[in-house]
């Protein structure tokens, strides 16, 4: 399973569209997703302090070629290999919404 962090605003627009193409799609080239172990960590660097947040979870083998795992190559990751898709993900693809709930502590994972 991956797992990929959006704000509920940007899932209810990608209902409307009929599929989800993130603004890092088109700026990076693909759409960043992380595993299970590393999902906490990406929530706290880039989201914190949001309480709007879910979880899509997606199997990776749903993906196929257009996903690739790679090493961010620098930075607090550098030499973990992280889930990316190289296209808009359908969303038929998405297996399971979660809550990404905020707690004082930091964000908690959901039971998968």
């Amino acid at each position: 399973m991956i797992l990929h962090i959006v704000s509920r605003a940007e899932w209810e627009a990608a209902q409307g569209a009929g599929r989800y193409a993130p603004a890092s799609l088109e700026r990076e080239g693909f759409i960043h997703f992380s595993t299970p172990g590393q999902v906490l960590g990406s929530a706290g660097r880039y989201y914190a302090g949001r309480d709007d947040l879910l979880l899509l979870q997606v199997d990776p083998a749903a993906c196929g070629a257009d996903l690739r795992w790679e090493d961010p190559g620098a930075g607090p990751t550098a030499g973990q290999e992280f889930p990316h898709l190289y296209r808009p993900l359908g969303l038929g693809e998405v297996l399971a919404v979660h809550e990404l709930p905020l707690s004082p502590e930091g964000f908690v994972l959901p039971n998968f």
